[in-house]
């Protein structure tokens, strides 16, 4: 069974069917918007239409509101047919809350396009046991009652997919009615074996269903991963006397594999590894006069070696880079490559297809702008003049590199091209290979974040980075976890080659641990830029940017020396990794919630997972209590709603953290003292109650 949390079922196949019949001046139509029994703002749901998302592993919601007039009972289901056709059947329950709102969990284990649709139906057993037990015991139409649940359980007898043994007991039991007894009539309706036959295989009428909704499960890595970004040209580079730097290649940052596998990361992703343009070239710090030795932005694409199916000469050959992926691949990681759909002006496509870009009045191409940036090095391409063409080489670029052993692309500025182009690009990529993962670098505003998952990116950048306060984290992250979970996948990248937050400038290296704590535990997608770990944060006057940004220079880094010094976040990013990788709470996006705390600087937040999904037979409960101060000593109390994991308020049960290995006992009102220079966080592990 590759959905957990359902049976298979071959009840309730039809849809609802209203006859058409005239009556007078009326004329019941079978093509009614309204099924019989209403089915309502179904979920998991995308804007547009577009089919859901989720990931191998992942526990899916699904909910409906259901309801139908006067006081008897439903039920509802949701049907699901997986991608090799296999159907099942998985009972929704009423949330009691006075909303008609049914959900479920399900955890779908096969990747591919699932088909889901919710069923509906009178349930006229519990309809009868509740109608039973409360007019029983008031002494209302006892005869009637016995003798109405008789012909249920004889009907339910009569169903020919029930078990023998099923229908011989409920034979019996409809007999026991016949007298019309008040006392056995009550001792049947309140029969719990009896009620658990029927929440297995109700007896139904009046069956509606909504419309079938697609659901695209996509592999794993689609939805969890540690990333960690580095330029080869810097790793293994080495200064000279002359106090130049000699390249590193993808021999030597394939050295540098196994650091980066033993900190716990299983998606290396590389900047644009293609020649690079010499006009315009920028030099260090973004200057627009670059000296000869200076190796220029890897995303000017395109020189006379070549364009984005090409290798950048100094990093070595085709050859060189396909071993670079199976060294990669050995260590546990899979190779990430940027997708950054641009030109330098010395791109063959200029020559070749200059339709392929904006010509201005003067005769010039235009240059990439981010007003009142300029980038003089970059071309954009414009996909209105030839969009045959442009469409079909960057697929052949795409393929070119998923022929190279590349399934991940992390796609630089999506959002300056077409919505529609993404949308037929992915879906052909996908078509042809459902493993490969795109990733939108999307700092935008949200309609357009939003658009682009929606049609086919299955990870996002999001605003993580510049969520930093209590308030700010509490409602990006519920937001991200709830509103838009159902298509959008936030990778919370701690820093990125163009980002240096003011918080990460001026918060020190509390600011560093307490952004990647809350990174790795609060979505189950997170990454880091080389040199977080060294705490680089010394920004470009003016910026927030790196100062000798690596974009524009060969960055030369002594990893071992900085560990062994104990100068380097790699052990807490080791222990982080190794805690995401123990427990599968952390490897879920939906489960997060947040609790209180007295003191507007201290954020807290839950992930569980429910036994019957973590594949170990027990619960995972993790709870993150952050100073998100990084110049304070915070002490207060958090106040924990203790019944999202099965523990009932004021009761006591026992924590440890992760971090530091110490125990305590908490219930639902905690103290807590959080060091932002010593401990600024605690991940707490909820302790199995014996």
């Amino acid at each position: 069974m590759a959905a957990r949390g359902g049976t298979r079922s071959s009840a309730l196949r039809s849809p609802s069917q209203i006859p058409t019949r005239p009556g007078g001046d009326v004329t019941i139509a079978e093509d009614t918007h309204t099924p019989r029994l209403p089915l309502l703002n179904g979920s998991p749901s995308v804007p547009g239409g577009f089919p859901a998302k989720a990931f191998v592993g992942e526990v899916v919601p699904f909910s409906v509101v259901s309801f139908r007039e006067g006081h008897d009972i439903i039920g509802v289901h949701v049907r699901l047919t997986s991608p090799e056709g296999e159907e099942s059947l998985h009972r929704l329950s009423p949330r009691l809350d006075g909303t008609d709102s049914w959900s479920t969990e399900i955890a779908l284990d096969l990747q591919g396009r699932w088909i889901y649709r919710f069923e509906a139906f009178s349930d006229d057993f519990a309809t009868w046991a509740h109608a039973a037990e409360l007019k029983v015991a008031a002494g209302v139409d006892v005869p009637i009652m016995a003798a109405l649940g008789a012909q249920l359980l004889s009907r339910a007898a009569g169903e020919k997919d029930r078990p023998a043994a099923q229908r011989k007991r409920l034979l019996a039991e409809a007999a026991s009615l016949a007298g019309g007894d008040a006392a056995t009539t009550i001792a049947v309706s309140t029969d719990a074996a009896l009620a658990q036959i029927f929440a297995d295989r109700p007896l139904a009428s009046l069956r509606s269903a909504s419309t079938p909704q697609t659901l695209l499960v996509d592999r794993t890595t689609a939805g969890v991963g540690a990333w960690y970004e580095f330029f080869p040209r810097s790793e293994g580079a080495r200064r000279l006397k002359d106090g130049s730097v000699k390249t590193g290649t993808f021999r030597t940052a394939a050295k540098r594999l196994p650091g980066v596998a033993q900190m716990g990361f299983d998606v290396l992703y590389l900047v644009p590894i293609h020649p690079i343009g010499t006009t315009n070239r920028k030099g260090r710090n973004n200057t627009l006069v670059a000296e000869a030795t200076d190796p220029g932005s890897p995303y000017a694409i395109g020189a006379a070696e070549g364009g984005h199916d090409a290798i950048h000469p100094d990093l070595g050959t085709a050859q060189d880079f396909r071993a670079f992926v199976r060294a990669a691949q050995k260590e546990g990681l899979e190779v990430a490559l940027d997708l950054a759909l641009q030109a330098s002006p010395d791109h063959p496509w200029v020559a070749e297809h200059p339709e392929w870009f904006t010509t201005l009045p003067d005769g010039s191409i235009a240059y990439a702008e981010n007003p009142p940036k300029k980038y003089q090095d970059i071309y954009p391409l414009n996909f209105d003049n030839d969009p045959a063409g442009i469409y079909a080489e960057m697929l052949r670029i795409v393929r070119h590199w998923v022929a190279q052993g590349v399934k991940i692309f992390r796609v630089d500025n999506p959002h300056t091209k077409p919505l529609q182009f993404w949308e037929w690009l992915i879906g052909t990529v996908n078509a042809e290979d459902p493993d490969v993962i795109f990733l939108a670098e999307a700092f935008t505003r949200p309609a357009v974040m939003r658009a682009l998952a929606a049609v086919g990116f299955q990870q996002s950048y999001s605003y993580f980075t510049w969520r930093n306060t209590k308030e700010e984290l509490e409602e990006f992250l519920t937001s991200v976890s709830q509103e838009t979970s159902d298509y959008m996948r936030p990778n919370l990248f701690v820093n990125t080659h163009d980002i240096l937050t003011e918080y990460l400038q001026f918060g020190g290296r509390a600011a560093y641990r307490i952004r990647a704590c809350i990174a790795a535990t609060a979505a189950p997608i997170y990454g880091v830029y080389a040199g977080y770990e060294l705490f680089e944060n010394v920004a470009r006057p003016g910026s927030e940017e790196n100062i000798d940004n690596e974009k524009y220079e060969f960055k030369v880094r002594d990893w071992a020396g900085s560990e062994a010094r104990g100068e380097s976040l790699a052990p807490l990013l080791r222990r982080l990794n190794e805690i995401r990788a123990a427990h599968p709470a952390l490897r879920q996006l939906r489960n997060f919630a947040t609790h209180w705390s007295d003191d507007d600087s201290v954020l807290v937040y839950s992930k569980h997972l429910d036994a019957a999904f973590t594949g170990t037979g027990q619960a995972d409960t993790i709870i993150v209590v952050a100073n998100v101060d990084p110049h304070s000593v915070r002490e207060t109390t958090v106040h924990l709603d203790t019944t999202r994991w099965g523990v009932p308020l004021g009761e006591d049960f026992e924590v440890e953290d992760l971090l530091t290995g110490a125990v305590w006992t908490w219930s639902d009102h905690n103290y807590v003292r959080l060091d932002a220079f010593a401990e600024p966080v605690h991940i707490l592990k909820v302790r199995e109650r014996s």
